[in-house]
C-alpha cells in the first residue's frame, strides 16, 4: 500500500512538472510580434541598419518581421494603422505627424535643423517631452529614436541648358512631387515650386512619363531608388535636413517587462546611430557617383532659398501653431 501510495504521488508529481516546462516553453515561444511597415527599400541605409542592430537586440523576446516598399502599409497610413492595432511599427516623418498635430510642423520647416547631430540634440532635449507624450496619449504610438534620412537635394529632368535653377523664382512652374500631406506640399510650395503629391511607388515612372519634372529626397534615396536613371541633373539645396522617427506601437511596449523595454530603447537608438553613420559617409561620396552617371550636380545660391522659405513659414498658419519660443529652443539644442 505504501510503495502503491508513493508511486502515484511520484507520478503525480512528474506530471505536474511537465505540464509547468511545458507551459513555460510555449511562454518562451510567445515573443511579441513587430512587425514593421516602411516605404524605403531594404537597402537603405536606416532598414539595414534596424535589420542588423535593432532585430538582434530585440530577438531574445520579440519577432522584428520588416516590410519594404509599402508593401503592408501605404506611406503616410502607417499612423493610423498602428493606432487601429493593426502594425507594431514604423519609420514615420514629421510631416505625417503633422497632419495629426499641427506644432509638429515645426520639425518639417526648412533649413530649421542644422545636421544630423543637431536633430539627434532636439529629439532627446526636454523640449521634445510634451510632443512625444501627445502621440503617445492620443495616438498610442512611441516615438523610440530619431532616424537621420538625410539633406534633400532636387532631383530634375530637365538638363541644366534647359533650367539652371539658381534662385526659388527659377522653380516657377516646375512640377515637383512631394509626399501627399499639408506639410510637404507646402514646403514645395515656400520652395518656388508647383508642388504635386505622388505616391513614393510611382515617382520612377512619374518622372519617365514626364508627369512629374522632379523630386526631392536625400541622394542615399535617389540612388536605392535609382531616381537618376530619369532625371539630368541634382540641384544642391539641401533645403530639409530631413529625419523620421521610429514609431512603436504603445501596447507592444506596455507588454514588454522593464529590462525588455530597455533593450528595446537601446536596440532602436543604435540602429539609428549606425544608420546615421553611414548615410552620412553615402552622401558625401554620392555627388561623384552621380556627375559619373552624368548628371549635373551643382549648388544654387542656398541663403536665397533659405530666406525665402523661412519667411513662408513665418508668415504661414503653421507657425500659429507653434508652441511659444519653440523655435529659439530648438536652435540652443546641442
Amino acid at each position: 500500500m505504501t510503495y502503491s501510495i508513493t508511486r502515484r504521488a511520484v507520478l503525480g508529481i512528474t506530471a505536474a512538472a511537465t505540464m509547468v516546462f511545458a507551459a513555460g516553453v510555449a511562454a518562451a515561444q510567445e515573443k511579441i510580434q513587430l512587425r514593421m511597415s516602411t516605404v524605403a527599400t531594404d537597402s537603405d541605409q536606416r532598414t539595414v541598419a534596424l535589420a542588423e542592430v535593432f532585430g538582434p537586440g530585440v530577438a531574445a523576446f520579440a519577432n522584428y518581421e520588416p516590410h519594404y516598399n509599402g508593401v503592408l502599409f501605404k506611406q503616410a497610413t502607417e499612423l493610423e494603422a498602428i493606432a487601429r492595432g493593426n502594425l507594431e511599427m514604423a519609420i514615420i516623418s514629421a510631416q505625417e505627424l503633422a497632419s495629426f498635430f499641427p506644432e509638429f510642423s515645426v520639425f518639417t520647416a526648412g533649413y530649421l535643423h542644422r545636421d544630423a547631430a543637431h536633430q539627434v540634440a532636439v529629439f532627446n532635449n526636454a523640449l521634445m517631452d510634451p510632443f512625444k507624450k501627445k502621440v503617445e496619449d492620443e495616438l498610442g504610438v512611441k516615438l523610440l529614436t530619431v532616424m537621420y534620412l538625410g539633406r534633400r537635394q532636387l532631383d530634375l529632368r530637365m538638363s541644366r541648358a534647359e533650367l539652371d535653377v539658381k534662385t526659388p523664382a527659377d522653380l516657377a512652374g516646375v512640377k515637383l512631387r512631394m509626399p501627399g500631406t499639408d506639410a510637404w506640399q507646402f514646403l514645395g510650395s515656400a520652395l518656388g515650386a508647383n508642388p504635386v503629391p505622388v505616391a513614393f511607388g510611382e515617382i520612377y515612372t512619374s518622372l519617365q512619363t514626364g508627369a512629374i519634372d522632379g523630386q526631392d529626397n536625400p541622394l542615399p534615396t535617389n540612388k536605392d531608388s535609382k531616381f537618376y536613371e530619369v532625371t539630368k541633373q541634382i540641384v544642391m539645396t539641401s533645403h530639409l535636413v530631413d529625419l523620421n522617427y521610429l514609431a512603436l506601437s504603445l501596447d507592444a511596449w506596455n507588454k514588454m517587462t522593464p529590462e525588455q523595454q530597455a533593450a528595446t530603447q537601446k536596440a532602436a537608438d543604435d540602429a539609428a546611430a549606425l544608420g546615421r553613420e553611414r548615410q552620412l559617409k553615402l552622401e558625401d561620396d554620392l555627388v561623384q557617383f552621380f556627375k559619373e552617371q552624368g548628371l549635373e550636380v551643382y549648388t544654387p545660391d542656398v541663403d536665397a532659398f533659405r530666406t525665402q522659405v523661412q519667411a513662408a513659414y513665418l508668415a504661414s498658419p503653421y507657425a500659429e501653431s507653434w508652441p511659444e519660443g519653440i523655435v529659439e529652443a530648438i536652435n540652443a539644442a546641442n
